[in-house]
């Protein structure tokens, strides 16, 4: 049956096409149009992800991130399966490199468990390592067999043809600039065309404070841009690594540290540091937005922040700067790389929600607002998780 709703999707990354994909399925006959300001899908955060499907290794127990990345990637997988499209289980080594690393990578273990990834192992000594990873050094490891690489763009894509075959439209290169809801419908301005709508659903990104707070959400948390900065191996040095190949991260920052990363088109990157990027969509380091430097400056949290991190981000700086600081924080487990078998690679950006008190939001974070629902923060793993989010918000949006 028809249900006859106008539902408006503000995003075309691959959350956003996830949710109207989603809505599509439950809302049989709604009209669905997605908008976003670019002239293309995935352009930005999925565009340039590390497409890494995540298992579920670090997240809190219990936590959203845990929740949805472990359904997300059953439902990744076997979409990508249904598809066709890559999707391949290279697994992933999590790397103690001294015994000061041992307590937080039985932490990383525990959450793992506690999070029901299957398949996990822990190994001792350099002899076990080296049968997963011939070119790693570490005192033990944790080593996950499932964790995938995949092409998130292909899979957005894939998202996008469904949703138009559903009947939803996409509106491209229409940049939203006023939300007015009502207790009837919400009106949306973009491209400088009003639309009306019974719902409206906000996955934005890297812009998702902004829009979110067109919609009358609260000012925080903020996004502030991180620039994750990557290097490639060179042809004919990319069988260093068999897999993906993780340090044990710091539990007090989001980041999980320079590591090594296989593509699904057979590339190996190292990377990514962390470092502000002077504009939303700041992929290089001469791209600066002054509207989008000063927000960040002047954002109470950000400084908050910045005053207890600000030596974490002189070390990332550093990186950026001079990429032999970043080949040898890699040799710290894979000494037999290089200097000489790399080359800058692409970078990301990373919409790192921080609310005013300077905390670091870490899970993901959905708000309700009346006829609108806004994701504010979906960070890594939303690309794993989709399908799931796609689920959650849906749910949310039609309770």
């Amino acid at each position: 049956m028809s249900t006859g709703e106008r539902i408006g999707v503000v995003g075309a990354g691959i959350v956003g096409l996830a949710v109207a994909r989603r809505v599509a399925e439950v809302r049989p006959g709604a009209a669905i149009t997605v908008i976003d300001k670019e002239d293309a899908v995935a352009v930005h955060q999925t565009g340039h992800n590390s497409g890494v499907a995540h298992a579920g290794l670090y997240y809190q127990p219990g936590s959203l991130k845990a929740e949805l990345c472990r359904r997300g990637m059953g439902l990744l997988k076997a979409l990508c399966e249904e598809r066709g499209l890559p999707y391949d289980e290279c697994g992933k080594l999590v790397v103690a490199r001294d015994a000061s690393e041992i307590e937080r990578l039985r932490e990383i273990e525990r959450r793992a468990t506690e999070n029901g990834v299957p398949g996990l192992r822990w190994l001792e000594g350099q002899t076990q390592l080296q049968t997963v990873e011939p070119n790693v050094v570490g005192v033990a490891a944790v080593h996950s067999p499932v964790t995938a690489i995949v092409d998130f763009r292909a899979v957005a894509e894939a998202f996008a043809d469904d949703v138009r075959t559903a009947g939803g439209r996409l509106l491209l290169g229409r940049a939203v600039t006023a939300i007015q809801p009502s207790t009837s419908e919400v009106r949306v301005t973009a491209g400088g065309e009003e639309l009306a709508f019974d719902r409206v659903i906000l996955c934005a990104g890297l812009q998702s404070d902004r829009v979110a707070r067109l919609a009358g959400d609260a000012d925080g948390p903020a996004i502030v841009p991180f620039r994750g900065e990557y290097l490639r191996l060179k042809d004919g040095h990319t069988d260093l690594v068999k897999g993906l190949i993780y340090p044990v991260p710091d539990p007090a920052f989001p980041f999980l540290g320079v590591h090594f990363t296989r593509r699904v088109g057979g590339g190996l990157d190292i990377g990514p540091n962390a470092v502000l990027a002077f504009a939303r969509e700041g992929y290089s380091f001469g791209r600066v937005v002054p509207r989008d430097l000063a927000a960040t400056l002047t954002y109470p949290g950000f400084r908050k922040m910045a005053t207890k991190y600000w030596k974490t981000g002189l070390k990332e700086m550093r990186g950026s700067v001079a990429p032999g600081v970043m080949v040898r924080e890699a040799q710290s487990f894979v000494p037999a790389l290089r200097r000489e078998d790399v080359e800058r690679a692409p970078a990301g950006v990373r919409a790192q929600a921080i609310d005013p008190d300077g905390g670091l939001v870490d899970d993901f974070r959905i708000n309700h607002v009346g006829r609108v629902v806004a994701v504010r923060n979906a960070p890594s793993p939303a690309a794993t998780s989709s399908l799931a989010i796609a689920e959650h918000v849906v749910g949310l949006a039609f309770s």
